[in-house]
């Protein structure tokens, strides 16, 4: 136990690695699947062609959608100090809130903004840091991928015949669940994307970019994670008018509708059904255990606990023998 602890990140690395691994294993075999004409693509140059993919989509995100996200995430940080005494004042006609000193709220405000702006600034070098941990992350990912089959049937070897083959299913449909779910979680934040870049666009609010692609990011967190999106929307078209802020409202109150009704059932149908307390409690111990990187596979590993979980250790109902009374 202390050894792991020791290298508990290396550890964290080799299991990002191997995760990816795990999700990414399809992608490559449906590469290897194509035909053109008679030359078919081994392992080796279907991880290529993913990861190749994988690159350019990353270059063109930096070089056509980072620009705009970042202009206005710097007009946003730069309007704040300016914005809140307007915010304010549109405050002080509601209701009751001649009651709320709304002076101490924006000095308070404003003191957060700068907390944050600072923390930005001086986390910079730690990202820095990071940047070589990616690197072997990737390099062990496409190792995992190449050599997965080798580790996978030796890790079987280890385990008694009579439960190797409950355990080699239970291992396949945890890998499935999590592809598809992760496959189908993607789709539901782009979506919710490109629905807000829509909707934020054709309602003038400022900064519509930035809150379009944080109302995707934040769409992986059931319920909590738009909340904190819209309210950030509301409170920047509120600035401008209160009718603006109605239409975003309503607009997300109509997406919330379609999602519900329409595009979860369909997207998720054949994915892990994790529950939201589930994803939010997986969350919190990810970001607890690893910070970033923790929070970021701590969805999947919860779907794979959930298969594993369900195989295990949930005892189903066994059925009843027609011979036996039934006890009243």
């Amino acid at each position: 136990m202390a050894l792991c602890f020791q290298l508990r990140h290396v550890l964290e690395i080799l299991y990002v690695s191997g995760l990816f691994a795990v999700v990414l294993n399809p992608v490559v075999k449906r590469i290897e699947m194509l035909h053109i004409r008679s030359w078919t693509p081994n392992k080796a140059i279907a991880i290529l062609v993913l990861f190749a993919g994988l690159l350019l989509a990353g270059f063109l995100f930096f070089w056509i959608g980072l620009p705009p996200v970042a202009n206005d995430f710097s007009n946003f940080i730069s309007d704040l100090p300016h914005r809140i005494p307007q915010m304010l004042d549109k405050v002080r006609g509601l209701p009751l809130m001649n009651r709320v000193d709304l002076g101490r709220v924006s000095a308070d405000a404003q003191n957060s903004l700068g907390a944050v702006a600072a923390y930005l600034f001086t986390s910079l070098p730690r990202w820095a840091e990071h940047l070589l941990d990616l690197v072997t992350a990737v390099i062990l990912c496409i190792y995992f991928i190449l050599e997965g089959e080798e580790v996978y049937k030796y890790f079987l070897s280890l385990i008694t015949a009579d439960k190797r083959v409950r355990l080699a299913n239970t291992m396949l449909v945890a890998e499935e669940r999590v592809s598809k779910w992760l496959i189908g979680q993607l789709a539901l934040m782009g979506i919710v994307a490109v629905y807000s870049l829509i909707v934020f666009g054709a309602l003038h609010v400022r900064y519509f970019v930035l809150l379009g692609i944080l109302m995707g990011i934040t769409n992986i967190i059931p319920v909590a994670g738009n909340l904190i999106t819209i309210v950030l929307a509301l409170l920047v078209a509120a600035s401008d008018s209160w009718t603006k802020a109605l239409g975003v409202l309503i607009a997300y109150l109509v997406y919330t509708q379609l999602e519900n009704a329409f595009l979860t059932p369909r997207i998720m149908k054949t994915s892990v059904d994790l529950m939201g307390v589930t994803v939010l409690v997986a969350l919190l111990c990810g970001t607890a255990l690893a910070g970033i990187v923790g929070a970021l596979v701590a969805v999947p590993t919860a779907a794979m606990v959930v298969v594993f979980a369900n195989e295990y250790l949930v005892q189903h109902p066994q059925p009843r023998d027609s011979s036996e009374p039934v006890v009243a």
